[in-house]
């Protein structure tokens, strides 16, 4: 009995969804909104009866909706494109979110809501909709005009910023309350989950899925890249982190694999289907009577999203050099938010941390704000002139000469050169020690999930740990001579330059290139040290260990060296291949 009410349940918002998103493509609206309406005609707050007999198991297939939507963003996610549009999109998307945290939280507070209702009210606020801003761009044939692709590039750093702010209010959720040491620790603890998680990924997955699709059979990859995705969602999840999270991650390691285009084409229909019953989900929770109700918050709401938008997105691009033509177009294209807030105002609802109006009222903000998204777009250019009439001649010159000014500081030079050189091998530096971290930690979580076989059957309980720790060391080692020899590098290029002429300071090249790698690499031992400090072998055996691990790296570094080489040269072929298939 119980399966044939899951089918009809499935017929019903299948049968239901299709009418109203026939109606709403008719009617050139986006079909988001018709899978909403949908929801709200068949849910339980609608007369005279509810359509819908199992809510659970349909919260069920929503969550497959969650994940197949985070995959398919994390598929058009690219490193490359994040670099070109460079420091505009870090910037405008920082300042957004900065703005509508503010902002959400301001009107929570204002309304008399509780603490942690205004804190996932700006939340809710900060993140707009990658999905309809695609879609509006595309009906409106403007994908192609500069400023859509820095909208782009803003989605991009969002998605990223997204993720974390979710897994920063899941650990506010278990706490109750904003503890700044554990928001920080959480923060650090998660870039170098998604560092490791993106490194490790790009290195295996790609060349995985090159192998299945040499079958040349389309159900096995399908397959493949399933339990890839629901694999890696496990594993984030045994980690404490959200499956949006794992979602995510794993599109953006398969969007660096040569079958990027078949994987979106083979996942593309479990998407559509998955995401529409997410979305229905999202109607069925919305009573109308909340909405009569709330409406005086929501219109101010929505018209502080708006507004807020315009102005921190317009301002960060702005800021970032683009002329007041191009950031109004920015600002009036993001003013809107999406499904990342339905997916933050469930979190709440999950978690039982917020309101059961918050809820409702983010989904009516979505949906205003939605259908004025194409209209605010082309609005975008009347309104920038007539701001420029408004602005006093002499200010709209200053104005205009602020991106110019910026343009000619950033012209390629000696000091531009030299700062990319810098930043290049700080980046591969960072990114070794995220390995060696993460080395340390997998080997303290493998030792205290077998803590109980350990002490079952070691004589001495310190063996296992010096075991442990040792082994991590040494696979550690490729990872630590790489860093130091980058280390080593940037500090002969910084001695060069900060040594004055002459004799007299002949002396400081060679102190400093001997210095700062080994202070560097001792500092980040002893960060490693802390991390694992479950599993630190006593200090008698660990002056032993260390110093076989030098006898070790003298011997075998000549291999070592060659060992890192292979494996960044992998990593840069996968990066390099990007441009084969996107």
């Amino acid at each position: 009995m119980h399966s044939i009410d899951f089918i009809q349940d499935l017929a019903v918002i299948m049968l239901i969804a299709g009418l109203v998103t026939i109606l709403f493509h008719r009617l050139k609206q986006p079909v988001v909104l018709g899978y909403i309406l949908a929801g709200v005609i068949i849910g339980p707050h609608t007369p005279p009866f509810a359509l819908i007999r199992d809510e659970h198991t349909i919260r069920t297939l929503s969550e497959l909706g969650v994940v197949f939507l985070l995959f398919s963003l994390g598929l058009e996610f690219s490193l490359r494109k994040l670099a070109r549009v460079g420091m505009t999109a870090l910037v405008a998307a920082v300042t957004e979110i900065a703005v509508m945290l503010a902002i959400g939280w301001g009107l929570g507070r204002w309304f008399g809501w509780s603490q942690m209702d205004s804190i996932f009210l700006g939340a809710i606020l900060s993140i707009s909709s990658t999905t309809i801003i695609v879609k509006a761009l595309s009906e409106l044939k403007l994908k192609n005009e500069r400023f859509a692709q820095l909208i782009f590039g803003i989605l991009i750093v969002e998605d990223i910023l997204a993720i974390a702010l979710i897994a920063l209010l899941s650990a506010l959720a278990t706490t109750g309350q904003v503890d700044t040491p554990e928001v920080f620790a959480t923060l650090g603890k998660l870039s170098l989950f998604m560092v490791v998680a993106l490194v490790l990924g790009i290195l295996i997955v790609p060349r995985l899925l090159d192998y299945a699709a040499r079958f040349d059979s389309p159900e096995m990859l399908l397959i493949t890249v399933l339990g890839l995705c629901f694999g890696f969602c496990l594993l984030v999840v045994k980690l404490d982190y959200s499956i949006a999270l794992g979602a995510f991650v794993i599109g953006a390691v398969m969007a660096e694999s040569r079958q990027l285009k078949l994987i979106e084409q083979l996942t593309e229909p479990l998407r559509d289907m998955f995401s529409a019953i997410f979305f229905v989900s999202i109607g069925l929770l919305l009573d109308p009577a909340v909405l009569v109700r709330y409406a005086g918050p929501i219109a101010l709401i929505t018209a502080c999203v708006v507004i807020g938008k315009v102005i921190a997105c317009a301002g960060g691009s702005y800021i970032a050099g683009n002329d007041g033509r191009t950031s109004m177009k920015v600002g009036m294209g993001m003013a809107q938010i999406g499904e990342f807030s339905f997916i933050i105002a469930s979190l709440g609802l999950t978690l039982k941390v917020t309101s059961d109006f918050l809820y409702p009222v983010a989904v009516a903000v979505s949906v205003i704000t939605t259908l004025l998204t194409p209209y605010l777009i082309r609005l975008s250019d009347p309104l920038t002139a007539r701001g420029a009439n408004l602005i006093p001649p002499r200010l709209l010159r200053w104005v205009e000469r602020y991106p110019a000014w910026l343009a000619r500081l950033q012209r390629p030079g000696q000091a531009a050169e030299l700062r990319s050189i810098v930043l290049k091998i700080l980046l591969q530096v960072l990114i070794n020690f995220a390995l060696v971290a993460a080395v340390f930690i997998a080997g303290a979580y493998l030792v205290g999930e077998a803590s109980d076989l350990i002490m079952a059957s070691a004589t001495d309980p310190r063996l296992p740990h010096t075991l442990a720790w040792s082994c991590a060391l040494l696979i550690s080692l490729p990872f630590l001579i790489a860093a130091y020899r980058k280390l080593k590098a940037l500090a002969m290029l910084l001695a060069e330059l900060l040594a004055p002429p002459g004799g007299a300071g002949s002396w400081l090249p060679a102190f400093l290139s001997e210095a700062i790698p080994v202070v560097t690499v001792a500092g980040i031992l002893a960060l490693v040290a802390a991390l694992s400090a479950s599993i630190l072998p006593p200090w008698e055996w660990l002056l032993i260990i260390l110093a076989a691990a030098g006898a070790v790296s003298a011997l075998l570094w000549k291999w070592f060296v060659r060992l890192h080489t292979k494996l960044q040269i992998a990593l840069l072929d996968t990066l390099g291949a990007e441009g084969d298939h996107r």
